[in-house]
């Protein structure tokens, strides 16, 4: 599970992003990076404005099965870089949205099963990253 909620993080998302220009998708390279921006701007504002903590235990303990990138919660990154990347590839590539959906359901249901986020950060996460996806497209 730690490696699955991994490929939800900034080297991998980027990195396709990145890997997608280099391998001449170009265009579809922009549009994941600028979902990833667009969601992650909406993500930073958020979590600093909102400042949910993690899931704690009754002492205030975080129960966090993995490393914590800060102490906020809500909406979570990984989510909404997970679907930004899913969702941009899904529209230049509809054959292989199936399984980038799941992937990045499977990347969000990590986040709240390595006990980092809450149910509803990871809801609104995804609704960042979709909202990413949809101004990506309208700009490009």
């Amino acid at each position: 599970m730690r490696w699955l909620t991994h490929l939800g993080g900034a080297r991998v998302t980027i990195g396709t992003g990145l890997g997608l220009i280099a391998v001449g998708e170009r265009q579809l390279g922009l549009a994941v990076l600028v979902a990833l921006t667009l969601s992650h701007i909406a993500v930073r504002i958020l979590k600093r404005a909102v400042a949910r903590p993690r899931p704690c235990d009754a002492n205030g303990r975080p129960l966090a099965l993995v490393d914590l990138p800060d102490p906020f919660s809500f909406p979570s990154g990984h989510a909404a870089a997970a679907t930004a990347v899913a969702g941009s590839v899904s529209l230049a590539h509809p054959l292989a949205a199936p399984a980038l959906v799941l992937l990045a359901a499977a990347i969000a249901y990590s986040r709240v099963a390595l006990r980092v986020h809450h149910l509803g950060d990871v809801i609104a996460g995804v609704a960042l990253g979709a909202a990413g996806v949809a101004a990506a497209s309208a700009l490009l």
